[in-house]
């Protein structure tokens, strides 16, 4: 806030409150937020607000406290008046609406209002699987693909680079040296012009690829039924065969894709009773590793517990055993899909 020292012999008297219009108010408002070093998303509002508020910020000189102090209460005021808001527009309340109205409705919405899926293109884009980028970057010119891979966060676009043709991958990086003419508008309607296509594609029935929700069944399969169906699999289509065993998750698993750290989580979401199951039926050498994994990375005390509880119950049947580590599969999924925990992937050396 500009002292009363600092102002200029000769200057005009500050506005009063009254006098102001509703814009300057606004623009009080925003230096004010601005100096108490708060940030002020305004690349949200059009971009004509935005040129007037500059205009505005750029043309007004000075204020008094009472003034102020008078602005700031107006627009308190009218804050704490305001009982509910709405997104104001179709393009808003489809984004409000996001994962709460089936995609075929919002598509046909967005279609008669004739509107395009809002935000920031780059950060839709940014979201997407590699295999998705993979098939825009093949389907765009060498210049194109090349502000796509700048508009990746580092870790994002080695992995895309490292996922292409050697000779696509050498084009893209070089194309990439050249994009310091790249005005901000051109890399906004690239962006806007990638979206579109996005927008374009024909809604899903299915959210998750086929290999995926195979995996996912197969996972709660018993385990000779699943060796049985990916045998057939691979009898009819090697391809997707292989893609179903990245997808499927076992008891078998749980040791080369969980952090040690998180083997105590298993504990507290899966009854002691069932982890006893799962110890005292543990056959293969795989199972009773995992065994060993949960046993060896959680409490000594809890270890202890249910190795004795495992050795009361003597003999299991096998059924009982595989739902017991279905029950634990289930729970290390859920701590997944949670974000509680993350289970590292296959990588695709290990599957070469």
């Amino acid at each position: 806030m500009t002292q009363l020292s600092e102002v200029p012999m000769g200057t005009p008297p500050a506005p009063r409150a009254a006098a102001l219009t509703r814009r300057a108010k606004a623009a009080i408002i925003v230096q004010f937020i601005l100096k108490e070093g708060a940030d002020v998303p305004l690349t949200s509002l059009p971009e004509d607000l935005q040129m007037q508020l500059t205009q505005l910020l750029g043309e007004m000189r000075y204020i008094d406290r009472t003034t102020m102090n008078a602005v700031i209460e107006e627009f308190a005021q009218e804050l704490d008046s305001i009982g509910l808001s709405f997104p104001g527009d179709i393009a808003g309340a489809l984004s409000a609406l996001d994962g709460k109205i089936s995609d075929q409705t919002a598509a046909r919405l967005r279609k008669e209002a004739g509107v395009r899926q809002i935000g920031d293109p780059w950060q839709r884009i940014a979201a997407l699987p590699k295999d998705r980028l993979q098939s825009l970057v093949n389907s765009e010119s060498v210049q194109v693909a090349a502000v796509l891979v700048s508009k990746l966060d580092v870790s994002k676009a080695a992995d895309l680079l490292s996922s292409l043709p050697g000779d696509v991958a050498r084009r893209i990086a070089y194309a990439m040296s050249m994009t310091d003419a790249v005005t901000p508008d051109a890399v906004d309607r690239i962006g806007l012009s990638l979206a579109t296509q996005l927008d374009a594609e024909p809604a899903k029935a299915f959210r998750s690829e086929p290999s995926k929700r195979v995996g996912a069944i197969l996972n709660f399969s018993r385990a000779a039924k699943r060796d049985e169906l990916l045998t057939a699999l691979d009898e009819e289509d090697q391809v997707f065969a292989e893609e179903v065993r990245k997808s499927i998750f076992t008891f078998a698993h749980i040791p080369e894709r969980m952090a040690a750290i998180d083997a105590p989580k298993i504990t507290r979401d899966v009854e002691q009773d069932t982890l006893a199951q799962a110890i005292a039926g543990a056959v293969t050498d795989a199972d009773k590793q995992t065994c060993d994994f949960i046993l060896s990375n959680i409490s000594t005390r809890m270890a202890d517990s249910l190795r004795e509880a495992a050795a009361d119950m003597g003999e299991v049947k096998p059924k009982q055993a595989e739902a017991a580590m279905s029950t634990i599969i289930r729970a290390v999924r859920d701590l997944s899909d949670s974000g509680e925990i993350s289970l590292t992937m296959p990588s695709e050396e290990e599957d070469e």
